[in-house]
């Protein structure tokens, strides 16, 4: 019987798989990799920390500004002198101011203000960097949780085909004792209810394998319209993951180092925040040339020209408290960003426990239960054959059939459940990065 369910679950599977395209789990990450929109946005928070992380930015560089003003003016002049002879009166007088220069501004000192500011960037391309690195391993993590829901879905169907294959032998034994007047008709119609009931089981659970196809085409950035995927896998948990190895890479954990990451971030705009309460010092140097034109007046050319040197000390004398108030709101910020930190170690340190118990337990009944789906295999056979011998009744078939059932349901589930335990000690270990 298995050797003929095989054939037309294999007839089936290549009639149904002509127009699909056939997916991967490797297929799968790569698309989301590429397509994410959300990794997509975090990469480019890395390309602005990148951009930001320089030190014009941070205000370590000279500025030089260029400036030129020409002012061409009518004016009425009435000029009067202690000789009368050289007074002037003149209505309409055209005029020109002529103002060009050149100004490089240096800071030289500001409370090492520029220097925390550095730091900060630096740090803060660090933080988006490992956020980065959070983005993707979520990603990975959803997609293979969603490929593997795809591949427990499609094995849940298998359990309904052999079940349907059963009760399909039940109704023709039935069917032959009724022609040979061994069997009544009610037993006869209860076959038939049985293989109807199951026939929409199958349905319906054709119908969660689509849909979640439809999540993971979701999760990969691929529109359900494009093309039916076929996906050929089974699920294999790796055994040998062991509970010391995860808690001493989990320090390498992205979120753990984001975290730490926003810490420094944190010290440094502190340092960047008290430097404010510091004098300001700054060079200042440039080229200036002055030019002005009259018709009429006391001066009908007046021109300067030449460089400049000098220094300008700004002291923050009082500002209402605001600076004082900025550093201390700027101290909580990193006392928060401490507790955050280890908030999420804790959080993690949890998570793992948990999750690798769940992990264990489910390795264990998983042994368990393959044990148990062969017995109710072989005990789903037996009474099929007793039956047909007249040695056991519909009612031993039945129940053998639900248990058939049931031990296969819970089979794969637990495989599910242990391989999705693998995935996420994976990820809090650091370990799902391309």
């Amino acid at each position: 019987m298995r050797k003929l369910v095989a054939v037309i679950g294999c007839l089936v599977l290549s009639q149904y798989s002509v127009a699909q395209q056939r997916l991967t789990l490797s297929d799968a990450i790569n698309m989301a990799l590429q397509k994410s929109l959300d990794i997509q946005l975090a990469k480019n928070n890395v390309n602005i920390s990148e951009i930001s992380d320089d030190m014009g930015f941070a205000g370590g560089l000279p500025t030089i500004n260029a400036t030129i003003n020409d002012n061409e003016q009518v004016v009425s002049i009435n000029q009067e002198f202690s000789e009368p002879s050289r007074n002037a009166k003149r209505p309409g007088v055209g005029s020109n101011n002529l103002f060009a220069g050149i100004t490089a501004t240096m800071v030289l000192y500001n409370g090492s203000r520029i220097i925390s500011t550095r730091k900060r960037l630096e740090e803060l391309k660090g933080l988006n960097q490992q956020l980065l690195l959070v983005q993707i391993q979520n990603t990975i993590a959803a997609v293979s949780t969603g490929y593997y829901d795809v591949v427990r879905q499609q094995e849940l169907l298998k359990t309904i085909r052999q079940s349907i294959e059963a009760s399909r032998n039940r109704l023709e034994i039935l069917t032959i004792r009724k022609e040979s007047g061994l069997a009544n008709q009610a037993d006869l119609l209860q076959a038939e209810i049985d293989l109807n009931a199951l026939e929409q089981t199958l349905q319906n659970q054709q119908l969660v394998i689509d849909q979640t196809k439809t999540n993971l085409l979701n999760l990969i950035w691929m529109q359900p319209t494009d093309a039916a995927v076929l996906i050929q896998d089974t699920i294999v948990v790796n055994k040998n993951l062991r509970l010391d190895s995860i808690r001493k890479n989990m320090v390498a954990n992205p979120s753990v180092q984001a975290a730490s990451q926003q810490i420094k971030v944190n010290e440094w705009l502190e340092k960047e925040t008290a430097a404010l309460r510091h004098p300001t010092l700054r060079a200042n140097t440039g080229y200036n040339f002055s030019s002005v034109k009259s018709a009429a007046g006391f001066a009908l050319l007046n021109q300067s020209f030449g460089p400049f040197i000098g220094l300008n000390l700004g002291i923050p004398l009082y500002n209402g408290g605001v600076n004082k108030k900025q550093q201390q709101i700027a101290s909580i910020n990193t006392r928060n960003a401490r507790l955050q930190y280890d908030n999420a170690l804790f959080d993690l340190e949890i998570g793992v426990v948990q999750t690798y118990q769940a992990y264990q337990s489910n390795l264990l009944q998983y042994q368990t239960q393959i044990k148990n789906f062969r017995l109710s295999a072989e005990l789903l056979e037996l009474v099929l054959a007793r039956f047909s011998l007249g040695q056991s009744t519909i009612v031993d078939v039945r129940q053998a059939q639900a248990s058939y059932e049931t031990e296969g349901f819970r089979l794969v589930n637990l495989s599910y459940a242990a391989k999705v335990a693998e995935i996420e000690l994976n990820r809090i270990a650091g370990k799902l990065l391309p």
